[in-house]
């Protein structure tokens, strides 16, 4: 978890430990009042967990401020404005946030992005992404709804044939030959990004093997036009619309960028992971 979230979480369990001492209740006290165990009356007071807004609601009516949920909420909405846990966004399943990522997408001209180690959900095929979503669904043992998520990525294509958009992405050689799904639909996916390169929204970077780089490629992320980055990790998705930290990203992608190769040199890499996977 990032120092910026952390600091966070732990400012507003200080609140909390604030409002329970001002109430004149020990955390034994308050744990009996409320039925949870002790333990999680200390993890929530030293940030070490993050209460549900169901917890904030409970805990100012039992300290008796039930006025002040609406404060503790927003300190939470705040740390959930750029942090949004996995668990919480995709307990229904994957197709909301494939939605969400549909009205995102209509809202920007230009994404740049950098996948280190799958091909971009903009250039996936149905086959791929479905895959993709099963395993995804079984890792994090949610509702699966695999059909619809496909369904709604698939729709958010359409804006690769929409004029005036940009899709700038930059893709780690290592990605191409990458294999979560079967050897035949991993073959169809590279056939549909060499199908890709000379669309005009279109603007397709491998970065090589041999590349020498100004920065290596940590991880994956995609900026939507100057407004904002969003980031994965296994737990949490960041949403990082500073201005510091856009330009940060941008530096990255610019940099990295500078090793990719593009066109037909491009092609030639996607065909070399195509020859290697025929030879398996």
């Amino acid at each position: 978890m990032t120092t910026d979230f952390q600091t966070a979480r732990v400012a507003l369990g200080a609140r909390l430990r604030e409002l329970r001492t001002d109430a004149g209740l020990t955390g034994k006290g308050l744990a009996e009042v409320l039925g949870w165990q002790r333990s999680k009356i200390s993890r929530l007071e030293n940030g070490k967990q993050t209460p549900s807004p169901t917890d904030l609601t409970a805990w100012a009516i039992a300290v008796g401020h039930p006025e002040l949920a609406g404060e503790l909420k927003g300190r939470l909405m705040g740390l959930e404005t750029k942090y949004r846990s996995w668990r919480r966004q995709l307990a229904g399943g994957h197709r909301a946030r494939q939605e969400l990522a549909i009205a995102q997408t209509a809202a920007t001209q230009t994404i740049r992005g950098l996948e280190i180690a799958r091909i971009p959900g903009m250039f996936q095929t149905a086959e791929y992404a479905r895959h993709g979503f099963e395993a995804s669904a079984e890792f994090r043992q949610i509702t699966k709804d695999v059909e619809g998520a496909v369904r709604a990525r698939i729709r958010r294509q359409e804006a690769l044939y929409q004029p005036g958009k940009q899709f700038r992405f930059l893709v780690w050689e290592g990605a191409l030959y990458v294999r979560t799904c079967p050897d035949g639909v991993h073959a169809a996916q590279l056939d549909r990004l060499v199908s890709l390169i000379g669309l005009d929204t279109v603007e397709l970077g491998i970065i090589p093997f041999d590349a020498q780089l100004r920065r290596t490629p940590s991880h994956a992320f995609w900026i939507y036009d100057q407004r904002l980055v969003i980031v994965e990790t296994i737990s949490t998705e960041m949403w990082l619309d500073d201005e510091e930290s856009i330009r940060l990203y941008e530096r990255a992608w610019e940099w990295l960028a500078e090793s990719a190769v593009f066109g037909r040199q491009a092609q030639r890499a996607i065909g070399r992971a195509r020859s290697f996977l025929d030879a398996v």
